[in-house]
């Protein structure tokens, strides 16, 4: 049976925990699982730029033993030809036994998944979804704090347009005791359908802030974001507030000693590199549970499409 994950929904609570017992479980044994995806081909199909993302789903066939084929920009394949979504996810699963798909349109990797033979992840499209980044903050959250319920969440930088926040309080959202600080300048606060449709749908209490230091001392996790310059249609709205919230040791004087700051990363300089020293940076953490979480998903959707 071909499963495809296009939203952090798409896998219930149970599934989401289990997945994140297979990653550790890949950690603590990583020998164990290097042979498990032998003879399989992984397609990346990448309409847009991307590090991280492309390059764990990558490293995470290959030390699952499989091999990878595809591209990582549009103008490498033929939708530069004009070819459609639908054909191109129609021909490539005839060559691979799973897709990655990053798309700068919303809905794109649905549209996908609807004509291919194979499962599809949606690595990212638009402002919309960003399900294995969401996986990968949670594991690295449970990582660190050893629980996903009982944290106040503070989210600061671009509410607006950041896919990961979006899809992280969708999944945070069902989890318990739960309470979510939105930081952010009025231009770029968190849209109301997700206020309405996912915070107050959950009864999920919340708190709307333009000020970080004021509430940094309440804060279990920090997830910083960056404002991001491809989502503006007017340059001078970006260079107006690209340089909003700066974290520096300065700011986190108040903050728990236990604090974790995460960031889905590409930075630009909303995190002073004079951080990254500090034990409460998690954003690099993030990176390796990335390849952690995208193996334990491959490798599941695999094990479901060869029953």
């Amino acid at each position: 049976m071909v499963r495809n994950i296009l939203d952090v929904l798409d896998l219930s609570v149970e599934e989401i925990d289990e997945l994140i017992a297979l990653a550790c479980d890949i950690i603590n044994d990583p020998k164990a699982y290097s042979e498990r995806c032998r003879g399989k081909k992984l397609a990346t199909l990448f309409f847009e730029p991307s590090t991280r993302t492309r390059l764990s789903f990558e490293a995470a066939m290959y030390e699952l033993g499989g091999n990878v084929l595809g591209f990582s920009e549009a103008q490498s394949s033929s939708a530069a030809k004009g070819e459609s979504v639908a054909d191109t996810a129609r021909t490539v699963s005839c060559y691979a036994d799973i897709i990655a798909m990053r798309h700068p349109k919303e809905g794109a990797p649905r549209v996908a998944a609807a004509h291919s033979s194979v499962p599809v992840i949606n690595a990212g499209d638009g402002g919309h979804n960003h399900p294995t980044q969401t996986l990968t903050d949670l594991l690295t959250i449970y990582r660190e704090k050893g629980r996903l319920n009982d944290l106040t969440v503070g989210f600061c930088g671009d509410l607006k347009f950041g896919r990961t926040v979006h899809s992280l309080i969708n999944a945070l959202s069902r989890y318990t005791g739960i309470r979510i600080i939105l930081i952010s300048p009025t231009e770029l606060k968190l849209p109301s359908y997700v206020k309405n449709d996912v915070l107050k749908k959950n009864g999920i209490p919340y708190v709307q802030t333009t000020e970080l230091e004021s509430v940094m001392p309440e804060l279990d996790i920090l997830y910083m974001t960056r404002v991001q310059r491809e989502r503006f249609f007017n340059e001078e709205d970006y260079l107006r507030l690209k340089d909003s919230y700066i974290l520096d040791p300065k700011k986190l004087v108040n903050a728990k000693k236990d604090l974790c700051i995460m960031h889905p990363l590409p930075r630009v300089n909303e995190i002073s590199t004079a951080i990254d020293s500090d034990p409460r940076a998690c954003y690099f953490k993030q990176v390796l549970n990335g390849k952690y979480i995208r193996m334990a998903l491959m490798l599941r959707l695999l094990e479901e499409a060869d029953r």
